[in-house]
């Protein structure tokens, strides 16, 4: 039985709030708290467990993209339908706003609490360790590329089955280890916006590269993998070898 457009998008939506609660929230509580120590790794790792644990959850409800460039990929490779990508972004950036609400609460909910850069992307200056906008645009992209190569491949039918949510969990946690200097690591559209929109200043300016750069990279591995590994020219020939 298929599953409706409304409970597939209320499941996209639930499934953003889970990650930039908990990936987010990670770096803005746990890491900001010197005495637990999780520091950079840890939040590397929660962003991952956030799609793994979710993917698990949620993933043969609405595919758990929990991303506009993640469904944009897909889109573009041929396994989502474009006439649903409003409907999945629009509850992807609604999740991801109503997680960003709940962190703002929870962090000024102590004494001298403030938003303050709200583990916010950004370059130049809003950059961790002050990389520019060519080096913040070139990491965006190559990440995002590769995380959905990823995904394209560890869902593949070919592929083991049970275990994507694994490889794409890791996939993330490593991408967050590679680019959180650069740019503290967006490859997320809607983690992106969520969070500027509450920090406002340069984080809202800078956000047409933390856009852009995403849904660049995934248009590119979702035409690049259907050649590489995929697409009716290998279905045929599988089928030949097959028969």
């Amino acid at each position: 039985m298929s599953i409706s457009l409304a409970r597939r998008s209320g499941a996209e939506a639930l499934g953003t709030f889970w990650l930039v609660f908990g990936g987010c929230g990670s770096a803005l509580l746990a890491a900001a708290f010197p005495q637990l120590g999780i520091g950079f790794h840890g939040v590397s790792l929660a962003f991952g467990l956030t799609v793994l644990t979710m993917a698990y959850a949620i993933g043969h409800v609405s595919g758990c993209h929990l991303n506009p460039a993640v469904t944009l990929g897909l889109v573009v490779a041929k396994r989502f339908p474009a006439k649903e990508i409003a409907a999945y972004w629009a509850a992807q950036v609604v999740g991801a706003l109503l997680a960003a609400g709940a962190l703002a609460v929870i962090v000024t909910g102590k004494s001298g609490g403030t938003i303050g850069t709200f583990a916010s992307n950004g370059y130049g200056a809003s950059s961790p360790a002050g990389y520019g906008v060519s080096a913040a645009f070139l990491v965006e992209f190559i990440t995002t590329f590769f995380f959905l190569f990823i995904i394209l491949g560890a869902t593949d039918k070919r592929a083991p089955s049970g275990f994507a949510p694994i490889a794409i969990g890791l996939g993330l946690t490593l991408i967050h280890l590679i680019s959180i200097p650069v740019t503290n690591t967006s490859v997320n559209p809607a983690r992106s916006m969520s969070q500027a929109l509450f920090a406002g200043g340069p984080a809202v300016g800078q956000l047409w590269l933390f856009w852009l750069a995403p849904l660049l990279g995934a248009v590119a591995a979702g035409v690049l993998y259907p050649l590489l590994c995929g697409g009716a020219d290998r279905e045929r020939e599988e089928a030949g070898a097959n028969g």
